[in-house]
C-alpha cells in the first residue's frame, strides 16, 4: 500500500464544536477549550470516553492536551499530540490526527484550539509583556525586532509589498480580498464583524505595517473550536455527513522562521512547495476544488495562495480577487465564514471546521451549492500546511 493510499479516505471528521467569539470570553481558556471539546464529540454521536486521543497546537496561550484530557475523563487516550507553534499547524495537527486514524493507533481523536487572544494572551506578545515585563528576544528576532519586525504584520507587509513591486498588485487588491470576506461575515450569524465595508472603507482604514492598513489584519478574538477525527469505518455511524480526509502536505523554506535575509524569492509562499504533493496524495487537480479555506491572517495571504496553489497565474492573483473570482458564486469561494479577518481568529481551525460545514451541506444562507471538494490551509512565518477534504 502507497503512502497516499494509506491515508485517503481512511479517517473522516465526524464532529464539529465551536464557542462564541467575543472579545472578552470572561472564562479560562481551558473552559474554551473544554467547552469546544465537548461540542464536537456530542456532535459526533459519541462520549469523552469514546476518545482515544487528543491533539492541539498552541504558542503559550491555550489549555495543555493533558489538562483538557483528565477534565474530560478520558479513559482510553493512547495517543496525543501537543505542538507548540503558529497557524502552520492549524492543518498540519488535523493531519496528525487523521495519520494516527488512519495507522490503527486510534479510532475517535479530538482536535482543538483555545485561547484568549484578545482579553489574555495577545499574538505576538513574548511571555510577560502584557504584565509589562520587558519583551524576550532570541534566536533570529534579535536581528529583525530591533529594525522594527515586531510582528507577523510587519514581516507579511515585507511580503506583499515585494509582490506589488514585481507584479502590480495594489492595495486595491487587498481591499477586494477584505471586502469579499467581509461580505461572506455577514451570512456567518456566529461572526465577530458582520457590517458589510466597502472598498471606500478599506482604503480610508489607518495604516498598520505598509501596505497594511486596518481592514487587511485579522481579528483578536477569544475562542475554542474542535473537531473529533475518526476511522472510515466507524464515520457512518454519526449523526451528520462524515467529511474524508483525502490528503495533506506540510512543509515550506527551512532555516529560522523569519529569517529574511534567506528568502530567495519573498512572492513565492509555502503553497508553491506543496501543492503537487498535496494533489498527488489526494489524487486530484486543482480544477476539482469547490471551495478554499485558505489561511487568512491578512489580506496579502490570500492572493499568494491563490497563485501557488495553482487557481491562477503567478502574479494574477490581484486581478482574480478583484474579478469576484473568489465570492460565493465565483470560480473557488474563498473564506465563506468570513475567515479569520471577519469572522474571528482561533488559528486558523475555525477556517478548517467551515470547510467542514460546507461539505455537510449545513452552512445555511452561506452554502455553496454542490460542493464536493475542499481545501484547508494554514500558514506561519515561511512554512504551511493543507489539508484536502471531500464530501
Amino acid at each position: 500500500m502507497s503512502g497516499e493510499e494509506l491515508v485517503r479516505d481512511r479517517s473522516a471528521i465526524t464532529g464539529i464544536g465551536y464557542t462564541p467569539i467575543s472579545r472578552r470570553s470572561g472564562v479560562a481558556v481551558e473552559t474554551l477549550a473544554l467547552r469546544a471539546s465537548l461540542a464536537a464529540i456530542r456532535d459526533a454521536g459519541l462520549e469523552p470516553r469514546d476518545i482515544d486521543g487528543v491533539a492541539s497546537y498552541a504558542a503559550g496561550d491555550s489549555a495543555p492536551v493533558r489538562s483538557v484530557a483528565q477534565a474530560l475523563g478520558l479513559e482510553a487516550s493512547g495517543w496525543y499530540c501537543d505542538v507548540f507553534g503558529g497557524g502552520s499547524y492549524s492543518c498540519a495537527t488535523v493531519a496528525q490526527a487523521s495519520m494516527a486514524v488512519a495507522t490503527g493507533q486510534c479510532r475517535h481523536v479530538l482536535v482543538y484550539r483555545a485561547l484568549n487572544g484578545r482579553s489574555g494572551r495577545r499574538l505576538g506578545r513574548s511571555m510577560g509583556e502584557d504584565a509589562g515585563e520587558a519583551p524576550r528576544v532570541e534566536g533570529a528576532a534579535q536581528f529583525t525586532l530591533p529594525f522594527g519586525l515586531l510582528g507577523p504584520a510587519h514581516s507579511y507587509a515585507m511580503l506583499a509589498r515585494r509582490h506589488m513591486v514585481e507584479y502590480g498588485t495594489t492595495t486595491e487588491h487587498l481591499g477586494h480580498v477584505a471586502v469579499n470576506m467581509r461580505a461572506n461575515a455577514a451570512r456567518n450569524e456566529r461572526a465577530i464583524m458582520r457590517d458589510p465595508i466597502t472598498l471606500e472603507d478599506h482604503q480610508k482604514s489607518r495604516w498598520i505595517a505598509e501596505p497594511f492598513r486596518l481592514l487587511d489584519c485579522c481579528q483578536e478574538t477569544d475562542a475554542a473550536c474542535a473537531l473529533v477525527m475518526s476511522s472510515a469505518d466507524a464515520a457512518g455511524d454519526g449523526p451528520h455527513s462524515p467529511v474524508y480526509v483525502s490528503g495533506y502536505a506540510v512543509g515550506g523554506r527551512s532555516g529560522p522562521a523569519l529569517a529574511l535575509d534567506k528568502y530567495d524569492d519573498f512572492t513565492t509562499s509555502f503553497a508553491a512547495q506543496i501543492a503537487p504533493k498535496l494533489y498527488a496524495r489526494a489524487g486530484i487537480e486543482v480544477g476539482d476544488i469547490g471551495l478554499a479555506a485558505l489561511y487568512d491572517a491578512f489580506t496579502y495571504l490570500i492572493i499568494a495562495q491563490l497563485e501557488d496553489f495553482g487557481f491562477c497565474a503567478k502574479g494574477e492573483g490581484g486581478p482574480f480577487v478583484a474579478s469576484g473570482a473568489i465570492a460565493p458564486d465565483g470560480a473557488v469561494p474563498v473564506g465563506t465564514n468570513g475567515g479569520l479577518l471577519s469572522e474571528g481568529y482561533v488559528h486558523g481551525l475555525n477556517n478548517v471546521l467551515e470547510a467542514v460545514t460546507q461539505l455537510r451541506g449545513e452552512a445555511g444562507e452561506r452554502q455553496v451549492p454542490g460542493v464536493e471538494v475542499a481545501l484547508a490551509s494554514g500558514w506561519g512565518a515561511n512554512v504551511g500546511s493543507a489539508l484536502v477534504l471531500r464530501r
